[in-house]
């Protein structure tokens, strides 16, 4: 019995110490921690670093529902200054969809009372399927514009989007020091 006891101990013991010092979310710091320490030893490494590229971005916050369209920096889609975004980043000449920039509507930009802010990661789902991923919110939209967004692209590339029901989504970067 006391064998049995001190194997347990054993086991809890090396299980704490390969845990993480900093976590964000506790269950995260189970799972690793106890897989690290039980799996055999060439498949450690590998599943860690799968795990470390899949968990850099993390969602924070809920879902919203929005309506797709495409731009082009041009005076026509734009005001008088098309490279000039409401951030003020300088849009390059030679620029394509996969820079992967995007305007909001200003109901869901935090200086008109939204939830995002300029510069903020958000990963897009139900466009398509070269659309879709993680833009990052440079730009806004005009004022008559609720619930919607706006995907940069270049005029030659084609785009002729207007889809609803896209869901959009506020991702983070996890701290360096929590991501082991």
């Amino acid at each position: 019995m006391n064998n049995a006891r001190l194997l347990i101990d054993i086991v809890l013991a090396a299980a704490a110490l390969a845990a993480p010092l900093f976590h964000t979310a506790p269950a995260a710091r189970a799972s690793t921690s106890i897989t690290r320490f039980f799996a055999p030893a060439g498949t450690t490494r590998l599943k860690s670093r799968r795990l470390a590229r899949v968990n850099k971005l993390v969602v924070r916050s809920p879902t919203y529902t929005v309506t797709a369209t495409a731009y082009q920096a041009v005076p026509g889609q734009t005001d008088s200054e098309p490279f000039v975004t409401a951030d003020n980043s300088r849009i390059k000449p030679h620029y394509g969809s996969k820079k992967r920039w995007m305007a909001l509507s200003r109901d869901l930009l935090k200086p008109w009372g939204g939830k995002f802010n300029f510069g903020d990661k958000v990963r897009v789902r139900g466009i398509s399927p070269e659309l879709d991923g993680i833009y990052t919110i440079h730009d806004t939209m005009n004022r008559r514009h609720r619930h919607c967004m706006d995907v940069l692209t270049h005029v030659s590339e084609k785009f002729d989007i207007f889809q609803k029901g896209v869901k959009i989504q506020k991702v983070e970067e996890r701290p360096a020091f929590a991501s082991r």
